[in-house]
């Protein structure tokens, strides 16, 4: 099991920046994946960001160039931050890590924390 507590969110203009956190319960570098993904209103969760132990990061396009996804594994912590924010960017975000073993995956899920960016 992990457990993925999520803090962060909040209102911002439009144009301004946040830091999103997530603390894992356990090692970080034993993950195989972590994510952040988003859900706004009415809309499916989205893939926002994902990091791996060996650096390799990928980006929805609708963030690439505004949003960066790091790790601090002696916290045990991912990081989300969002420059930039438009209003399109609003949205619950959610933490997310995959675990794979003998060739099954488990997922686990944050609580989620909200997002909302003012025009």
């Amino acid at each position: 099991q992990v457990q993925l507590v999520e803090s962060g969110g909040g209102l911002v203009q439009a144009g301004g920046s946040l830091r999103l956190s997530c603390a894992a319960s356990t090692s970080i570098s034993s993950i195989n994946v972590m994510g952040w993904y988003r859900q706004a209103p009415g809309k499916e969760r989205e893939l926002v960001a994902q990091s791996r132990p060996i650096g390799i990061t990928n980006y929805a396009d609708s963030v690439k160039g505004r949003f960066t996804i790091s790790r601090d594994n002696g916290k045990n912590t991912v990081y989300l931050q969002m420059n930039s924010l438009k209003p399109e960017d609003t949205a619950v975000y959610y933490c997310n890590a995959d675990l794979i073993r003998n060739g099954i995956r488990s997922r686990y899920w944050g609580q989620g924390t909200q997002v909302t960016v003012s025009s």
